[in-house]
């Protein structure tokens, strides 16, 4: 059996940053990432980030998570298991690991759970037609694979996936036929929306799908415009040729391990789904288990890597490192969480947190 002091799951943005920090202060992580390279979803984010220099503001997440991985690998504190996968998180604190081709048992001190999150699918007639893809699929194929996964697509999502993933086909060579969405405002930053639309990329709001057709494969979908009560209106549909319908409906937290943990759980819909109760220092109900980034309410990649700094210093502190200065590194990362959460943008997110913390 391996022992460490702190165990991360995940190696994203959120998990790698934990471990950084972690190190930093002298604790001895152990990264476990069930891609073979790490970076969770930077590996795939060719935009530019928005916020401080502290959180990369003006730099691309694909540079951002290359530079993280970079660092952890020169980390003499820091050893990562690419290519493994978590199986379970026992009562007496055993983890198992698929590593090696082989199951093996960790015993960490702590545990930092960065699992993020999944895509969200949407029921239509048609939709297990080859050629419906989730967002995420997409930025894979086109920008980890360099693979064109279409040439005509329908966006369905108007929050800062759909917006961005768009933008990117575009830039990619293929023809995006529209962005619709089914309430009156679009959800992501006007910023995206601006970009798409001077690229003669339409965005239908209070529109839906209504189903996908196509001999095997997509090759067109109908549209339709929804009214005030959200339901399509007879005679207000469009027919859309395409090849592909493209799905960025929202993410769902990856909370598996967090309910086999015994954490205390509960569902709250700002935070996109079932989330563990955390502290402020995102220490879990079960003591040495902490949770950081997407799997304790879904937001942006800066706000994931600040949670998973705020969950590694909290989890070397808990050990004994950097007494005197962790405790200064943790309110300047509250201070960074709440200036990434302030403005109408991130009013569900503080909604959500003002539940949970109801739930403590």
């Amino acid at each position: 059996m391996k022992t460490i002091e702190i165990l991360v799951i995940g190696g994203g943005p959120a998990g790698l940053c934990a471990a950084l920090s972690a190190a930093s202060l002298g604790a001895k992580v152990l990264i476990a990432e069930r891609d073979e390279i790490p970076g969770g979803q930077l590996v795939k984010q060719t935009h530019k980030f928005f916020g401080s220099e502290r959180q990369y503001a003006g730099d691309r997440g694909i540079h951002i998570g290359e530079m993280l991985v970079e660092n952890a690998l020169n980390d003499p504190n820091i050893e990562i298991w690419h290519g493994s996968t978590v199986l379970s998180i026992y009562e007496d604190g055993v983890v198992t690991i698929e590593h090696e081709e082989k199951h093996t048992k960790v015993k960490p001190d702590k545990i930092i759970i960065a699992t993020g999150a999944a895509e969200n699918f949407l029921q239509f007639p048609g939709n297990d037609l080859p050629g419906v893809y989730g967002a995420g699929a997409v930025q894979t194929l086109m920008n980890v694979a360099g693979v064109k996964p279409a040439e005509r697509v329908l966006m369905i999502g108007a929050g800062n996936i759909g917006l961005i993933v768009a933008y990117q086909l575009k830039q990619a060579g293929v023809e995006v036929d529209a962005v619709i969405r089914r309430s009156p405002v679009i959800d992501g930053y006007l910023v995206h929306a601006s970009k798409i639309q001077r690229a003669g990329i339409p965005i239908l709001t209070r529109h839906t799908i209504s189903h996908a057709y196509g001999d095997g494969k997509v090759e067109g979908a109908v549209i339709v415009k929804v009214g005030e009560d959200k339901k399509p209106i007879p005679g207000e549909e469009i027919d859309i040729k395409c090849d592909a319908i493209c799905l960025a409906v929202g993410l769902s937290p990856l909370t598996e391990l967090c309910f086999q943990a015994g954490c205390k759980m509960a569902y709250i819909s700002e935070l996109s789904g079932h989330v563990p109760i955390v502290d402020e220092n995102l220490e879990t109900t079960v003591m040495g288990i902490y949770c950081a980034g997407d799997v304790s309410g879904v937001e942006e990649a800066s706000s994931a890597m600040v949670e998973g700094r705020l969950a590694g210093i909290s989890a070397a502190l808990s050990l004994g490192y950097g007494v005197g200065v962790a405790e200064n590194l943790q309110r300047e990362a509250h201070i960074e969480l709440s200036q990434l959460r302030d403005g109408p943008m991130g009013n569900h997110i503080r909604k959500g947190l003002l539940k949970m913390e109801s739930n403590l």
